[in-house]
């Protein structure tokens, strides 16, 4: 199987190919343009005036930024679950179960998409997981599948909206406003190619009043769901498919609000199955806002076998709340998941460095970086869970400087978002540190 480097090397690898097809092609063009041109005195003369066109430089190195590093893991065991659920999948005999939480740096599906394939790649490709067939903010993606939508449809969302709403599993929902609004996930269209599906489950809210909903595949009528209800609670309408490349579609009948938190694509079989949950601008805390049994119901139904919380970058900006509110509520949420899903490992994904910006236009450091830290690294040490630290992986405090003057950059100029070369290098890291040990075990 071929690891996320392999992958990506092989891309690489047929660009250069097709570099150096042109790069042979030009001379022969040249020579064959010169002959044509001795025979016309003027426009030879005309050429030998023109500046030469500049023949292209070899790709350059990309800058070697991101440090290879290790999970922290206080007890030596954190990722056990996970690797056991790894072993079953590498041996046909089971699934390795991933859910992300997270804010911008996971809501892209940038570096959790790619270490989704390269996992996929070695263990075996179980699904896309568990997508919104709605776009739901800006700087949200898939990298699995394509979501498309049209008609009235209203966001709701976990960190934002109103304490105690069913936002369900990845923390926002959509909710239809009138009849004919439509959304759809294709992974005949997905970003890395066209990806397998053998089941879909829409996860949605049965409640007084609610509207029906038409579910097609592949423009077939597959069923109509009612999700009016006397007593408001999760609904799943669940469909099979042969294992192939799809587009379903949710089609809300009429005028009643129809609820959807996502739908769970997957494959009859053994491998991977990796859930992205992100929200830009969300903290740890968020999850406190959400419905409590409406969340754990949908996490215990998702069964992982691993979760993520990658959260910090946001928290390092919030002066206002103090580091022991914010270690309460970070302990509160991480038992919250331990008690939910207790069969599943736990990593927390700390925050990237964020420097300040200060009067004189320079940067310095962020005060409350290293503090948010540190209460990630105790909570995850009292829980039993894995750590990674992302500020680390960057090269230490005002690192970020160097990420957004390196060409290419790896980070924005807003200095907190990254790019794509980043999260490339990220996933890779993270992949090497989620296996270590496991070959050896």
């Amino acid at each position: 199987m071929r690891s996320l480097r392999s992958l990506l090397a092989t891309d690489a690898s047929r660009r250069a190919r097709l570099r150096r097809a042109r790069r042979l092609a030009v001379p022969a063009v040249l020579v064959f343009v010169g002959a044509l041109l001795a025979f016309r005195g003027e426009l030879f003369a005309a050429a030998e005036r023109a500046p030469a066109r500049p023949v292209s430089a070899p790709e350059r190195e990309l800058p070697r930024l991101g440090r290879a590093i290790a999970i922290d893991d206080a007890s030596g065991r954190a990722l056990a679950r996970f690797h056991a659920a790894l072993r079953r999948a590498e041996a046909h005999e089971g699934q390795a179960r991933i859910v992300v939480w997270g804010a911008s740096h996971t809501a892209g599906d940038e570096y959790a998409g790619m270490l989704r394939r390269a996992l996929q790649e070695r263990f075996g490709d179980a699904g896309p997981g568990f997508v919104s067939p709605v776009k739901p903010f800006r700087g949200w993606n898939h990298r699995a599948a394509h979501a498309d939508s049209g008609g009235a449809w209203r966001v709701l969302r976990g960190d934002r909206g109103p304490v105690g709403e069913r936002y369900g599993l990845a923390g926002y929902a959509v909710e239809s406003q009138a009849g004919g609004a439509w959304a759809s996930l294709d992974t005949a269209r997905a970003e890395t190619g066209p990806r397998h599906v053998g089941s879909y489950e829409v996860f949605f809210l049965e409640q007084p009043g609610g509207g029906r909903f038409e579910v097609r595949i592949d423009d077939r009528p597959a069923a109509v769901v009612d999700t009016d209800a006397e007593a408001t609670h999760a609904g799943y309408a669940r469909f099979r498919v042969r294992d192939g490349a799809h587009r379903v579609t949710v089609r809300a009948m009429d005028d009643a609000p129809v609820r959807v938190f996502g739908v769970a694509m997957e494959r009859d079989r053994s491998g991977v199955v990796l859930d992205t949950l992100g929200i830009p601008g969300s903290r740890a805390r968020s999850h406190l806002r959400w419905d409590d049994a409406l969340y754990r119901e949908h996490l215990r139904r998702r069964r992982p076998d691993l979760v993520v919380l990658a959260y910090g970058t946001n928290e390092s900006e919030d002066v206002d709340v103090p580091l022991r509110r914010y270690e309460s509520d970070l302990r509160r949420v991480v038992r919250r998941v331990r008690g939910t899903a207790p069969q599943a490992s736990c990593l927390l994904i700390g925050p990237s460095d964020r420097p300040l910006a200060q009067a004189d236009g320079t940067w310095g450091p962020r005060p409350l970086t290293q503090g948010v830290i540190d209460v990630q690294r105790r909570v995850a040490a009292e829980h039993g869970c894995g750590f990674f630290d992302l500020v680390a992986f960057m090269g230490g405090p005002m690192s970020m400087l160097e990420w957004v003057a390196s060409d290419p950059p790896f980070a924005r100029e807003d200095h907190v978002h990254l790019t794509w070369h980043a999260h490339r290098r990220l996933a890779e890291v993270l992949e090497a540190a989620l296996l270590e040990g496991y070959d050896a075990e």
